[in-house]
């Protein structure tokens, strides 16, 4: 079930608010398990098993690592667990990309088994590792409730998509948070944004990406349309979801951390990917990076830490040689600009700003690339290193036709419009608000119109 779906808005959501908000504060955990199981057995049925399975293990686990702590049954328990988790995520995710690869390198000819991947499995195993880590480094208690563990690991809003809630950021929540009017009405207005986000920028840019994949009419001008539709597309449909499932935690009590922070006004790659997915970035940097040493290392091994992690990174989003390359060409870039470029960048921000801009564009060439061969091809019409001609009359038409999506979706991609309503929040308290709540009104009746009317409403990031 998409969040920007009829069925969610109008149906599922006002329920499970009103229901949650009915009863006494210790049923509503339950509530929100139980809807969040509906929640995930509409769209994934047959995989509902396989995630109470690794709530159960977790659960297990924990109270186990907990019960035998500093004893060498602790770190038993740990690695037994862990072993689960990625082996269920790498059977899931990962068996044929190995067969196939097995199969390429000993010229065989084994079955693939075209297992179909599980919605959200990547978020929720990395939610399950994190607890479980961290209760074998003491930095939390074990949850002694099954059905807190449980509503934990499925709470609806970040349960397919993220943000990567760590258990240490909502462990005291789980059991007594509090709510308000003022939590619920910041609940609403970022749900609101990041609907529109998807629904008004997102989704009209993917249409260009579709129209693009679906022509023969190829050209510099149009691969470049291509590539900066994509760009923002990627950006707002994923910060848009983000957006959508922090506000809903405000609305039920929780505080879910940052998800993006304007990354396409990074002057770096290194701050890009401060800026960019950060639960996921500071995921690895706390239980990769630094396990292995971080920069607390030779340069050699710092800059093979770096490499490792960005290998993991780029193989977490899919199962692809794609992603591995996306990942090790962030990589490369961050070594670099560790070595010796980041000075250079403090000094020329103009320069630097178009340096990360054109490198996000390239970068997200290669992700959405199927094979080797496409990224070479794209990446050759970029730069005009190809036959093709510089444009056409039907990129020419594209380009006017998206002109000013592009310029609306350029701005709402930094902090411009927040600072204008910051602006006049400040200057004219009494105007906004009578104003705020008929903008917002507004923005969720075009929305709605544009789901009525059976709009192109894909999600990018259900394929990881």
């Amino acid at each position: 079930m998409l969040f920007s779906s009829i069925t969610f808005l109008y149906y599922f959501i006002p329920c499970v608010v009103l229901i949650y908000f009915l009863v006494p504060k210790r049923l509503k955990n339950g509530v929100l398990l139980l809807s969040s199981l509906f929640f995930y057995a509409w769209g994934e049925p047959k995989y509902l098993l396989l995630m109470l399975i690794s709530i159960f293990q977790g659960y297990l686990f924990g109270r186990l690592i907990e019960k035998k702590r500093h004893t060498p049954w602790a770190k038993i328990f740990v690695l037994m667990s862990i072993f689960f988790s990625l082996g269920t995520l790498a059977y899931y995710k990962y068996v044929d990309f190995f067969i196939t690869n097995f199969n390429h390198v000993f010229g065989l000819s084994i079955p693939l088994l075209r297992i179909t991947l599980p919605i959200g499995i990547s978020f929720y195993t990395f939610q399950m590792l994190s607890y479980i880590i961290d209760v074998y480094k003491e930095d939390v208690q074990a949850q002694k409730s099954l059905l807190n563990l449980a509503t934990y690991i499925t709470m609806f809003p970040q349960l397919i998509a993220g943000p990567i809630v760590r258990y240490s950021d909502i462990e005291k929540q789980l059991n007594n948070r509090h709510h308000s009017i003022e939590d619920i009405a910041l609940g609403l207005r970022l749900f609101l944004v990041g609907l529109s986000k998807k629904i008004l920028l997102a989704n009209v840019l993917g249409e260009l990406v579709v129209i693009f994949k679906s022509t023969q009419q190829t050209t510099v001008l149009f691969y470049w349309l291509y590539a900066i539709a994509f760009t923002l597309q990627i950006y707002f449909d994923f910060s848009g979801y983000s957006d959508m499932a922090i506000g809903l935690g405000h609305i039920f009590g929780f505080h879910f951390p940052k998800n993006f922070d304007y990354p396409y006004i990074s002057k770096s790659i290194t701050e890009f990917w401060r800026r960019w997915h950060i639960s996921l970035g500071s995921w690895f940097r706390d239980y990769l990076y630094i396990p292995l040493g971080g920069n607390r290392v030779s340069k050699g091994r710092w800059l093979f830490n770096i490499l490792i992690v960005w290998m993991a990174t780029g193989f977490w989003h899919g199962a692809n040689w794609n992603f591995i390359l996306w990942g090790l060409f962030f990589a490369i870039l961050l070594m670099i600009e560790k070595l010796w470029l980041l000075p250079y960048l403090k000094k020329y921000s103009v320069i630097s700003h178009i340096y990360v801009l054109l490198l996000i564009t390239v970068s997200f060439m290669i992700f959405d690339a199927t094979s080797l061969s496409e990224i070479v091809s794209a990446l050759q019409s970029m730069f005009h290193l190809s036959s093709i001609p510089l444009f056409n009359d039907a990129s020419i038409y594209y380009l006017k036709s998206y002109f000013l999506i592009f310029m609306i979706a350029i701005i709402a991609s930094t902090p411009i419009p927040k600072k204008i309503a910051l602006y006049i929040e400040e200057k004219h308290p009494t105007w906004t608000c009578i104003l705020e709540p008929l903008f917002f009104l507004g923005l969720l009746v075009i929305c709605t119109a544009y789901l009525v009317d059976g709009s192109f409403n894909p999600f990018l990031y259900f394929r990881f």
